[in-house]
């Protein structure tokens, strides 16, 4: 490979600039007409989610890992790739080669069955610079206009509360869509929180199936907020969750009988040891009839200094594929239920997702050697690194003629003649083109 090369080097040195220029575009060409293709597969792949079988948490994660495409690079090609199948005449026009990838990723940015015909052209004539600039500018007054109509929205919102004459007090009212859709996720909150029983009614007795009305919902609002007071929701940790679980279940899914969230449904024993591998654990001591006698105080399973050094030593989650470096979780190799060590040979950092498939995903986990992990798909295959599969030289032009796509020189130059552009008059033709 690396005399073929050398000869193509020596080859291109002693070209005259008229054939190398030409060489080089014609090569272009047959590059965008192969890149349509392999767009093409991707779209495929992310459609059949076949990335999923790999524990990766997008087909852009798959790319990134077995592709060597930077992941911001990789969103931007599963896009383009889906978006291609429903445009046929810009996949057409890529796959001759014709539009290259820049100018591909800009058109699916806008275009619709319906538009891409003009769009096509418009691409054929203008440079890729060219190009972005105008989708850019067209999509600017796009977002400006519906920027004045969010602002215009805002404007108009009210709220009038006149009382009737028969006593009874009218609401009336206008809220933007995003404070309207906390309003009613907080009312049908408040719905929930009416379901009581009714004043002289047992409390052990069922409370009332029905759904209290939303004019109740308000009044319950109100009285909470008049209640508690007008202070925001303070931050860190608002809420504790409390899962009940016999030890035997934590070290063996066949013994141990209580597995559950308190007032709430059982859970798997593997979901319980992934939520114990790294949380704040409180021992209980119950008694014959499962009453707690006793409650020993709370501990962090992985102390700050461990977890400290879990951080420098794997820098983020250490799945293969993944680039997670915040939220993470410290996760027992070995669970310490089942005897495991909560020491820095037995922890490794997995992000939540991760976290989830070595647990109830049936993903497998070993460590084979200092800072050396195999992760196992369900089936016992190993995952490999994210090393690039080794192949042999492929020649894209044999392959493109093969398929029938012949190509020259010219095909991907763009039409344009030199003329200064004129951008307003561009983004006005868009605006009367497209919906």
């Amino acid at each position: 490979m690396d005399e073929l090369l050398t000869d193509e080097c020596d080859r291109a040195a002693t070209l005259p600039l008229e054939r190398l220029e030409a060489e080089i575009t014609e090569l272009a060409a047959n590059l965008w007409a192969a890149t349509c293709r392999w767009l093409l597969l991707v779209g495929e792949l992310d459609r059949r989610e076949g990335w999923k079988s790999w524990g990766c948490k997008s087909c852009a994660h798959w790319l990134s890992w077995r592709c060597g495409v930077e992941l911001a690079t990789a969103r931007d090609q599963v896009r383009v790739g889906c978006a291609l199948a429903d445009l046929p005449a810009v996949r057409a026009a890529f796959a001759a080669g014709e539009l290259s990838y820049s100018k591909v990723r800009a058109l699916v940015r806008v275009a619709t069955p319906m538009t891409e015909g003009e769009l096509v052209e418009l691409a054929r004539h203008a440079t890729a610079a060219h190009l972005e600039r105008i989708v850019r500018a067209y999509r600017g007054v796009r977002r400006r206009e519906e920027l004045e109509a969010a602002n215009d929205r805002h404007a108009r919102r009210f709220l009038r509360c006149e009382w009737d004459d028969d006593g009874s007090l009218v609401i009336r009212g206008r809220l933007s869509p995003e404070d309207g859709a906390l309003v009613v996720a907080a009312l049908e909150a408040a719905q929930d929180a009416a379901r009581v029983p009714e004043e002289g009614v047992s409390a052990e007795m069922p409370a009332d199936p029905r759904r209290a009305s939303m004019a109740d919902a308000l009044v319950v609002m109100a009285e909470t907020l008049l209640a508690a007071g007008s202070t925001p929701c303070p931050g860190g940790e608002r809420s504790q969750v409390v899962v009940h679980v016999d030890a035997e279940a934590l070290a063996d899914d066949e013994h141990g009988d209580r597995c559950e969230l308190e007032d709430g449904p059982s859970l798997p024993p593997e979901t319980v040891r992934r939520l114990a591998c790294d949380a704040a654990a409180v021992t209980l001591v119950d008694g014959a009839q499962g009453e707690p006698l006793g409650v020993g105080r709370k501990r962090r399973t992985v102390p700050p200094a461990l977890r400290r050094a879990l951080r420098a030593r794997d820098q983020g989650c250490r799945f293969p594929s993944c680039t997670q470096r915040r939220f993470v979780d410290a996760h027992h190799v070995r669970h310490w239920a089942q005897g495991g060590e909560t020491s820095l040979a037995n922890l490794v950092l997995l992000c939540r997702h991760h976290h989830r498939l070595v647990h109830e995903g049936g993903f497998g986990l070993e460590v084979t050697g200092p800072r050396e992990l195999v992760f196992r798909r369900p089936g016992g295959e190993p995952i490999p690194a994210s090393a690039l599969p080794v192949v042999a030289g492929v020649d894209v032009v044999e392959q493109n003629q093969r398929r029938g796509i012949e190509t020259g020189p010219g095909a991907c130059v763009a039409l344009w003649g030199g003329e200064a552009l004129d951008l307003g008059l561009a983004v006005d033709a868009l605006l009367c083109v497209l919906p």
